[in-house]
């Protein structure tokens, strides 16, 4: 591992000498996450800094050791190619946009190998999808995220990840990514070393309030649209649950005791649309997820988001995003 670095600054605490700092390794994907990145690591530099000691040492690895480009185009510099690790070390994956395309078999088997002699591993963004593929998941409580939830669900029908901040099962450790990263490594500070220092990292950092482990990463339903009309959002929730299925709006109404008018109406009143539009767009959205993360073939995505015929999903997929779903999936337009 590279020597600590323990910048200097002015606030302090203080804190009993540790004998040894805590190895942190993260493995760089192509097409990270520079905002997961740094906000998993800025934690660990302002907790050496403020109490003036090698608390944690932190290296960076790629497959091969070659530096590794974010989404937004910056480069980060690489320490090494994969190796073995401390026996203490904790190990975090890095990923960002297009998860399937960018998880080598090579770091996911090595990633197991380290799981195995005993390491901790996490997922950041969309680590998990490393996790999955080195089979460490079956019967974990694990998270990435939310956008990538829907393709991530189709690659590993098995695999069931929840939608909150980070998860800590044991030794595995995921979070959303973004913010979420730094109310992980908090956490993780304020387990390690008590909650003065975790208090003290959160002020630095600037991060108002120390989430818990299981808030929601995105606004409920609730905030998002504005409304607390329960029988609109019961309605929407039907919706998001059901987006594979016919859903008979007739049935639904009797169900919650609404007519079709009534409906209509919540529709028309709190989100100026219609049920069918409303419906019709999340089922789109869903689309898009798909063909953007993963590899599925056009039909089976219109299955996947309740189109009954590929062709009548390809012309609303057109006529939403102006372009069709087969040259979206091969990234062009």
């Amino acid at each position: 591992m590279p020597d600590p670095i323990v910048p200097k600054g002015v606030a302090h605490v203080p804190l009993p000498p540790v004998a040894a700092p805590d190895p942190i390794v993260f493995v760089l994907l192509p097409n990270l996450s520079m905002l997961a990145f740094t906000s998993a690591i800025e934690p660990l530099r302002i907790a050496n800094q403020l109490t003036g000691q090698s608390l944690y040492s932190w290296t960076t690895m790629s497959e091969t050791g070659a530096n590794m480009r974010c989404s937004n185009g910056i480069e980060i510099g690489i320490d090494s190619a994969l190796a073995d690790t401390p026996q203490t070390a904790a190990i975090f994956v890095c990923s960002g946009v297009e998860p399937e395309r960018n998880t080598p078999a090579a770091v996911a088997g090595w990633l197991r190998r380290q799981w195995r002699t005993g390491r901790t591993v996490g997922g950041l963004c969309t680590g998990a999808y490393t996790l999955a593929r080195a089979g460490i998941l079956s019967g974990r409580t694990f998270t990435l995220h939310w956008e990538n939830i829907p393709p991530f669900r189709e690659h590993f029908p098995d695999l069931d990840p929840v939608e909150q901040l980070y998860a800590i099962d044991e030794r595995i450790l995921t979070c959303g990514g973004g913010a979420a990263a730094t109310d992980l490594f908090i956490r993780l500070i304020y387990d390690r070393h008590g909650g003065d220092l975790a208090r003290a990292v959160l002020n630095m950092c600037l991060h108002s309030v120390q989430r818990s482990e299981t808030d929601r990463q995105q606004s409920s339903t609730s905030a998002s649209l504005g409304t607390r009309n329960p029988k609109l959002l019961r309605l929407i929730a039907h919706f998001e649950a059901h987006l594979d299925d016919e859903i008979n709006l007739g049935a639904l109404c009797s169900e919650l005791g609404l007519s079709r008018r009534q409906m209509e109406r919540l529709f028309r009143t709190h989100l100026d649309t219609t049920p069918r539009r409303y419906l019709q767009e999340l089922r789109l959205h869903k689309a898009r997820i798909l063909l953007a993360e993963t590899d599925m073939p056009v039909v089976d995505v219109a299955i996947a988001c309740g189109y009954e015929s590929a062709g009548n999903f390809s012309k609303r997929f057109r006529e939403a995003f102006g372009i069709t779903p087969h040259r979206f999936s091969a990234g062009q337009g």
